[in-house]
């Protein structure tokens, strides 16, 4: 069982192996050590009170890469001195489960110890693997600790959800970083041997790109120090090399791909051009398909703006061939062009809450027929039956309007779906509508 690593097995010697990346040896040895998640290790903060009154429960921490979400886990067993396993849902399987689960039941026999078990990327486990934990979180053979960097409330089944507490655990701030910076350039742990140095900027291009990830700030700080001598300054040069091609978090499919994209639709819709150029820009920065935003474009062309400018989905779609057709990064400029004038146009979700009002009734009504005056009947036998017969052809009629003329089934009363709203070309429209409405009235009560 390769994928299960008891850390009470190693010695101290053993765990400090010195071919370790920076960011396994600079790992916290005690909560003191702890950087970020004020908002659950602060002062009465529920995680904070949980460690000192000795009741560490089972959990999910839910959070993005480099966090800390392992360390902690690690930092819980040593406070309450439990034996810790960790398993990882990328290689294990039931099997491994039912093997951390004996080796648990055999510590609590011979020792007395609880067992944390920690589940790194729990949400990669299926609904069976997720299912056979539940016993054992239930009798407590077992503190349940599963790590995701994805929602739990749709990758963690719920009865495994409804076992544990979720404690959501955010980036970490530029501060955070910067003293992580430090700690690794003058602890013995870490790179005070090759007695190194940063310079302000430099740290602050190291904190940048880093994005808010432990792991990624040590990794690249370890590498920029390989790159330079000791006793030497890291400086710009050294971290241009290191970050030649370097992409900003961007989880294609995952958590913060649909956090982007919704923060870019609500600021198209609320009318800010500049947060919008924002987020078209962080996704594009991110690696996010160029095409896909081009679709969603459109999309928001047809929901936030519709016929208060139609001209809109005209430049959605004019942006979206340009960019098939230039491709990156000529066409992403079509991209924010279109971003920058359906944020700034007038909005209307007047047709889209037609759609969905017809749609609600198309699912609850019955189906009902087509009415013989809107039948077509390109037959003589057609004809016999009446299709078509009393169709009134509106261009026949007085300003091309059929007044009274019904198009909708005999047994269902007419609606109202769309109501243009007072923006824009559907004031227009609306008036527009309203003289015919009251046309069609008149002649409906002349009846």
């Amino acid at each position: 069982m390769s994928d299960l690593f008891d850390s009470n097995t190693a010695s101290p010697k053993e765990r400090k192996n010195v071919g370790e990346p920076l960011a396994a040896r600079m790992r916290p040895k005690c909560l003191a050590d702890y950087v970020g998640q004020e908002h659950l290790f602060g002062l009465d903060k529920p995680l904070r009170n949980a460690v000192e009154k000795d009741q560490i429960h089972s959990m999910i921490l839910w959070g993005p890469p480099g966090v800390g979400k392992t360390s902690l886990a690690k930092l819980f067993a040593e406070e309450i001195n439990a034996h810790f396993l960790t398993i990882s849902a990328v290689l294990a399987g039931v099997k491994d489960i039912r093997a951390a689960v004996d080796q648990a039941k055999q510590y609590r026999e011979a020792y007395g110890r609880r067992t944390i078990l920690f589940v790194d990327e729990v949400h990669r486990f299926n609904k069976a693997q997720q299912d056979a934990f539940l016993p054992f979180v239930e009798d407590g053979t077992i503190v349940f600790i599963g790590a995701t960097t994805e929602n739990p409330s749709f990758e963690v089944n719920n009865a495994l959800l409804s076992r544990c507490r979720v404690y959501i655990l955010k980036k970490l701030e530029a501060e955070h970083l910067r003293s992580l910076a430090f700690k690794a350039l003058n602890e013995e742990r870490g790179l005070k041997e090759k007695q190194l140095s940063i310079e302000d900027d430099e740290l602050k291009l190291l904190v940048n790109s880093a994005d808010g990830d432990a792991r990624r700030l040590l990794n690249l700080l370890e590498l920029a120090s390989d790159l330079v001598e000791t006793g030497d300054t890291i400086g710009a040069d050294t971290l241009t090399q290191i970050l030649m091609g370097d992409v900003r978090s961007f989880d294609k499919g995952g958590d913060l791909f649909y956090e982007q994209i919704s923060a870019l639709h609500k600021s198209v819709r609320g009318s800010d051009p500049d947060a919008a150029l924002y987020w078209l820009l962080r996704m594009l920065d991110g690696g996010c398909d160029p095409l896909y935003v081009a679709r969603r474009l459109v999309r928001m062309a047809s929901e936030d703006i519709g016929n208060a400018d139609p001209r809109g989905i005209q430049l959605a779609l004019n942006a979206w061939d340009a960019q098939e057709r230039l491709g990156s990064p000529e066409g992403e400029l079509s991209l924010a062009q279109a971003v920058v004038y359906l944020a700034a146009a007038p909005k209307s979700n007047a047709v889209y809450n037609a759609f969905k009002a017809a749609r609600a009734d198309i699912k609850s009504l019955p189906s009902y027929d087509v009415p013989m005056h809107l039948r077509n009947a390109p037959t003589q036998l057609m004809k016999q039956l009446d299709y078509g017969a009393e169709y009134r052809y509106a261009h026949d009629e007085a300003d091309a309007f059929a007044a009274g003329e019904n198009y909708f089934p005999d047994d269902m009363e007419p609606r109202q779906y769309y109501q243009p709203v007072e923006r824009g070309l559907e004031i227009k429209i609306a008036e527009k509508l309203r003289s015919l409405r009251a046309m069609n009235e008149k002649a409906r009560l002349s009846k």
